[in-house]
Parts: structure tokens; C-alpha cells; sequence
């Protein structure tokens, strides 16, 4: 599957309002170079492990977003598990270590 495209009209209902589903967020922006350096390993993710959601907030153009969860750098990585922010990281990661992060929740 796919990242779903995450907004500000639909951040509370894909992320926020699910219950038991592990969800990864990933804040990235237009001209990021790291940022485009994870657009492959989070597609990966997405495609490969059907436990967790993946999603991807765009915080150029979701900046209202971004200033709700105090996310100041690109990427950041959140997760959230029933509505709740539980682990962050930002900057560029290898794809074993946001695995292990989501994973220990």
C-alpha cells in the first residue's frame, strides 16, 4: 500500500481518530534533500508491513499541521498509536531504526 496523503481536513480522521493501528507520520518538505533521501525507505515501510500506516504531511503546505505536533525540522517522524503522539525522530534514518521505533510501542 501506498503512504495516504495526510492535510489538515483529513489529519484527525487518518490519523487521530484510529484506534489500535500504529501510524507513522512522515513531516517532510518540497526542497529537502534528506527529506527525498526517505521518500523511498517509507515507501517501503507502507509497502511491506501492513501492521503499520503510513503517512505523509507535505509541512510546506501544511504548516498549521506541523506547528500543532511543534515539528520545526525536516523530516520528522512521528508515531502515533490511538490518536496519541508516542515516539518522534527527526532527520534522515535508517529504515531498521524507525522500524524498531514503531515496534516498541
Amino acid at each position: 500500500m501506498k503512504p495516504t496523503i495526510v492535510d489538515a481536513n483529513n489529519f484527525d480522521e487518518e490519523v487521530i481518530n484510529l484506534a489500535d493501528t500504529k501510524i507513522l507520520v512522515d513531516f517532510w518538505g518540497n526542497h529537502c534533500g534528506p527529506c527525498k533521501v526517505m521518500d523511498p525507505i517509507i515507501d517501503q515501510i507502507a509497502e511491506e508491513r501492513e501492521d503499520i500506516k503510513v503517512c505523509k504531511c507535505n509541512i510546506d503546505e501544511n504548516r498549521e499541521v506541523a506547528k500543532k505536533y511543534s515539528v520545526l525540522s525536516k523530516p520528522t517522524f512521528l508515531v502515533f498509536l490511538n490518536g496519541e503522539e508516542k515516539k518522534y525522530a527527526v532527520g534522515a534514518k535508517r529504515k531498521e531504526d524507525l522500524i524498531k521505533m514503531i515496534e516498541e510501542l
